[in-house]
């Protein structure tokens, strides 16, 4: 005589593995990566060639393996930056070692006198570390961040981050675009 074999219920074991599961997925966390938001110019289409851009129409800014910053290719320091990078944007001397500035109509400002081509070429060494190119992308950033707050105070009587027209929004980002370049990291060697 064959003895019975008892069967284990494995319906609550099931109910136990969905709750440790439901537990784990809601326990932990998902990094998400994040990255600086850049619009990145159209692809060149065939054989056209990027544009030709004046000595004076761009603004140098190189960071050495030492985390040493270098601008205009003379030596410069983080906390000066910002200021250089809103001088250079707005050219209010109309110095010649500066970009080239033009009046444009541009709708919802009317004439506002703007940068013709000014870019700001950012390189760094491969050995930067990655807290000094970020601290030197928040400054480039806040100069331009500060640049449309003080055009949209005079236009709008608001700051540019209080804006809610879209137009206006456009207007001040076409008069005061985001003009930093960046290169691939090279050996800058010492500054």
């Amino acid at each position: 005589m064959k003895k019975a074999v008892q069967e284990i219920n494995a319906g609550s074991m099931a109910d136990i593995a969905f709750l440790l599961l439901i537990f784990f997925l809601v326990t932990t966390t998902m990094d998400v990566d994040t990255g600086i938001g850049r619009r990145l110019p159209p692809p060149l289409t065939g054989d056209e060639k990027p544009p030709d851009i004046k000595e004076r129409n761009i603004f140098t800014v190189l960071i050495n393996n030492q985390d040493r910053l270098s601008v205009e290719g003379r030596p410069s320091d983080i906390r000066l930056l910002k200021q250089q990078a809103k001088e250079f944007l707005s050219n209010p001397h109309n110095s010649e070692h500066q970009p080239e500035m033009v009046m444009k109509n541009i709708p919802e400002l009317g004439l506002v006198r703007v940068p013709k081509s000014a870019v700001i070429s950012l390189k760094n060494d491969r050995g930067t570390t990655y807290k000094m190119y970020i601290a030197v992308q928040n400054e480039l950033t806040a100069a331009v961040a500060e640049l449309r707050n003080e055009l949209s105070m005079t236009k709008f009587g608001r700051k540019f981050t209080e804006l809610t027209n879209e137009a206006q929004i456009e207007a001040i980002q076409t008069a005061i675009p985001i003009p930093i370049s960046e290169a691939e990291p090279v050996e800058v060697g010492g500054l």
